[in-house]
């Protein structure tokens, strides 16, 4: 089995080799001149093959992201989308930078709105329907994106969805499976099989009012989509279902420029999310802590059962800082600082038991969807994005728009509809977190770039939730730490816990925990059950320390990543 690596083996050693890896990635490694590589790792074969023709033509790692983007608002449309929102984190011209264009709050939402009569939290209300919308910020973000970095047209970036969605593409089972899952939830109370309920395996699929909003918004821009006919449509189909969104809340949308949360960590800086993403705070709380537990931690091969129980130690109080004190720092005051702060991290990791499971303090448990969307890409000349955007839960609201052709998001379900309330993912919050007029919602998306000597060692991000932060320290863990390779860190057993429900492992269910592990861990008082869907959805690039390039997309979905040779005069 693997253990952890000192930091003298982590710098002279080779890998070291999984005894097990059953799965087959979609991975490319490539060792030609670094001045000439570039990399997109995406959830979705089309999406990525728009994005290496963008970067073939000239283009930088944020056109290919502007591209990759609408794309899969077309051809993956449970998670991809223009009708949400999302973190992009970015390192361009040697500089970092953090874009968040996260849903608000439109201006008629107020704290109770999911509250019923008998003074319940009514779970359907937040999740399905008109309602459950936020103001979306996808079309929003990606042209603030572009038009600070973006080096080619923006309608020339636009015109490869277009083209999907008009002439269409073919669909894949796992679309159609999606759909199926989904179906109880969205066929009584939202239009969407109006829209999605002619697609088929292997039949070709198209979307002409999605093309005609895409071109509104490829000759028009931002004001494509935030104004004019589409804001129209937007607001018609707002009034008809009863939900809040208005054209004042389109026009009044604004993305927001943000100081990443940054980390001096094992010979790498880590890049990441700040607020309103819990999932930055999570990453380098986690490796902070770890490191503080080295002598707990040496010797331990890779997901031993007491491996598993410091981890476990350490998001139990992760995830307690989380449901305590984080929501967005525009309207409330979150001190960042102080859960930073080393001597806390020092205290907090000193908590950790070592030998038995510690309590639980009384909480209720709170949901958080699954079904956001992650591409990392790195242009010749060492550009990199990592993006992580969403719908929230597959297909989001379930609601289309009229006209307009494309999902809105129900993100308004990662609010707290009251205090220790689970939303969809089970992750309980506090007044931090309650829903206010313009405000945004709390999430666990963390796109994530890692820098060796100023250049691009690592971009990743992740789906899943709750799961997100927890998968892509592993997958950080797996590769600095334990010297795997791009494809054996995504092809390992990732585990997961997140103080409640209380005292809960859970394990990704391709490849499983190994039996015996799994007794050793009953055995110290966990319930240990395979997660209820397959997470992460990992797209990761990674640049080894002899310079050899590789893209990996994780082996339990569908994705497809590349590593190709850009001619030098471009």
């Amino acid at each position: 089995m693997s253990r952890l690596l000192t930091h003298d083996e982590r710098a002279g050693a080779g890998r070291v080799l999984l005894p097990t890896l059953m799965l087959i990635a979609f991975a490319v490694v490539c060792p030609v001149s670094q001045a000439q590589e570039a990399a997109i790792a995406s959830p979705e074969p089309h999406a990525t093959e728009v994005g290496l023709a963008v970067l073939r033509r000239g283009g930088n790692a944020v056109d290919a992201a502007t591209a990759v983007a609408f794309a899969l608002a077309v051809t993956l449309p449970d998670a991809g989308n223009i009708g949400g929102g999302g973190f992009m984190t970015l390192y361009v011209d040697e500089m970092p930078a953090f874009l968040d264009y996260r849903e608000t709050a439109p201006a008629a939402a107020f704290r109770d709105m999911y509250i019923d009569e008998t003074g319940e939290v009514d779970p359907d209300a937040s999740l399905t329907g008109h309602r459950a919308v936020g103001v979306p910020g996808t079309v929003a973000g990606l042209w603030a994106a572009h038009s600070r970095y973006g080096v080619l047209p923006w309608d020339s970036l636009v015109e490869p969805a277009i083209s999907l969605a008009q002439s269409g593409f073919v669909v894949g089972e796992e679309l159609i499976a999606v759909i199926d899952y989904e179906r109880e939830r969205l066929i009584s109370d939202t239009n969407f099989f109006d829209y999605y309920g002619s697609a088929a395996a292997g039949k070709r699929f198209t979307q002409p009012e999605l093309a005609q909003t895409l071109r509104r918004i490829a000759d028009q821009g931002v004001e494509g989509f935030y104004a004019g006919e589409t804001a129209a449509l937007i607001a018609d189909e707002m009034r008809a279902g009863g939900g809040l969104i208005t054209k004042a809340d389109l026009s009044t949308y604004e993305p927001r420029w943000r100081e990443p949360l940054t980390l001096d960590w094992h010979g790498y800086k880590i890049i990441t999310a700040p607020l309103p993403s819990s999932g930055g705070l999570g990453i380098l709380q986690y490796l902070q802590m770890k490191d503080r537990l080295r002598d707990e931690f040496a010797g331990l091969a890779h997901n031993s059962p007491q491996y598993i129980h410091l981890k476990s130690e350490i998001e139990k109080r992760i995830f307690a800082d989380r449901a305590s004190f984080l929501g967005d720092s525009d309207f409330v005051p979150v001190p960042i600082d102080e859960l930073l702060d080393k001597k806390r991290l020092k205290r907090r990791a000193a908590e950790v038991n070592s030998r038995e499971i510690s309590p639980t303090k009384p909480m209720t448990f709170v949901r958080e969807p699954t079904h956001t969307t992650h591409f990392s890409i790195l242009d010749a000349q060492g550009n990199a994005v990592s993006n992580t955007y969403t719908l929230n839960t597959d297909f989001g609201s379930g609601v289309v728009v009229r006209g307009a052709g494309f999902l809105l998001n129900n993100e308004m379900d990662d609010f707290s509809a009251a205090p220790n309330q689970p939303n969809y993912y089970g992750v309980v919050g506090s007044a931090a977190n309650a829903i206010a007029p313009g405000k945004r919602m709390l999430s666990s998306m963390a796109p994530t770039i890692l820098l060796r000597d100023d250049e691009v060692a690592m971009a990743l991000g992740a789906m899943g939730g709750s799961t997100i932060f927890t998968t892509v320290y592993q997958l950080i863990s797996n590769i600095v730490e334990f010297g795997m390779s791009a494809q054996e860190a995504q092809a390992v057993t990732r585990v997961h816990h997140q103080l409640l429900p209380k005292d809960l492992i859970t394990y990704s269910p391709t490849p499983p925990l190994a039996a015996q592990t799994i007794k050793a861990l009953q055995n110290l008082g966990y319930r240990v059950e395979p997660h209820s869907y397959e997470y992460g959805n990992v797209q990761l690039i990674w640049r080894d320390e002899q310079g050899v390039l590789s893209a990996a997309s994780d082996p339990r979905f569908s994705g497809v990543s590349a590593v190709i040779n850009i001619p030098a005069d471009r």
